[in-house]
């Protein structure tokens, strides 16, 4: 009934403050406001399990995530939800600001998205993470920032990392191959008519790169499933990497993340498939 009353805010692109509002306590530890650069952008907050029988033995999984907004909005604050659902199933999370169009263009968010994860690594072990167990995930132009630091070797390089050291990454709701491009904001954010091809995480794809988890909405209105999330798990499949993909009946573009707070988990298994993915507690 609460998902109901809750899908239609949601499909309007309301606050997510509502859905943190009614995430439980007592299931996370929230170290907020962790600078991992000098602009005041270059922020993360930090959610671990509330103790040590939550998280997996020899180390916690730990997931760095980068929201959506198409490069033009967001703020880490509002996906507290996220935090504590991941948390609560023993995985260290790790909620990235990262600088925004108009200030920035492509390809400083990536190069912003990757001294995330480079802060993510370094610390993990102080976090009672594994650093061997990391993971990058987003939802929307968040899924291209995880995928291009995951498909395209120059940003983690920018960080002195390389995909090597990711476990995986996980990409909801990701567009991957979008030119041309129509929206206005995201012509902006990415100099269109002068955006370079390889800009398109599609273009990165080769043998050996991590394995993924694609999730996206079978009738997603704003980002083509079939073009990105088909299309790059086509690919990488044809190359033998490890892919996981599924397009989700119930859900849409927004409310496909939204299934991860505790109120709307009936409408997807998101937090499910994500928690297998990366190794963390089932649900009790």
């Amino acid at each position: 009934m609460l998902a109901a009353l809750l899908t239609p805010l949601l499909q309007a692109c309301s606050p997510l403050r509502i859905i943190n509002a009614l995430a439980a306590g007592g299931t996370y530890k929230a170290t907020p406001n962790q600078a991992y650069g000098p602009h005041p952008r270059q922020q993360l907050d930090v959610y671990q399990p509330i103790n040590s029988a939550n998280a997996a033995a020899g180390g916690a999984p730990i997931v760095v995530f980068f929201y959506g907004g198409s490069w033009t909005t967001g703020e880490r604050k509002d996906y507290l939800f996220v935090g504590e659902a991941l948390a609560s199933r023993g995985i260290v999370v790790v909620v990235a600001d990262y600088r925004l169009s108009p200030e920035v263009r492509y390809p400083v968010f990536l190069q912003d998205s990757a001294q995330a994860v480079r802060w993510a690594r370094d610390n993990a072990q102080r976090l009672g993470a594994d650093p061997a167990k990391l993971y990058v995930m987003g939802h929307s132009a968040g899924a291209y920032n995880a995928a291009m630091l995951a498909l395209d070797a120059r940003w983690l390089a920018g960080a002195q990392m390389s995909a090597e050291q990711l476990a995986g990454w996980i990409g909801i709701a990701g567009p991957y191959d979008f030119l041309p491009i129509g929206a206005p904001d995201v012509q902006v954010a990415f100099n269109w008519p002068n955006t370079p091809p390889d800009s398109q995480a599609l273009f990165h794809v080769k043998a050996g790169t991590p394995r993924a988890l694609l999730l996206a909405a079978r009738n997603d209105t704003v980002v083509s499933a079939q073009r990105s999330t088909v299309g790059l798990s086509e690919r990488l499949r044809s190359l033998g990497v490890k892919v996981d993909a599924e397009l989700l009946d119930g859900v849409s573009h927004t409310t496909i993340i939204g299934s991860l707070a505790r109120p709307l988990r009936s409408l997807a298994p998101v937090l499910d498939k994500v928690v297998a993915f990366v190794g963390g507690k089932p649900a009790a």
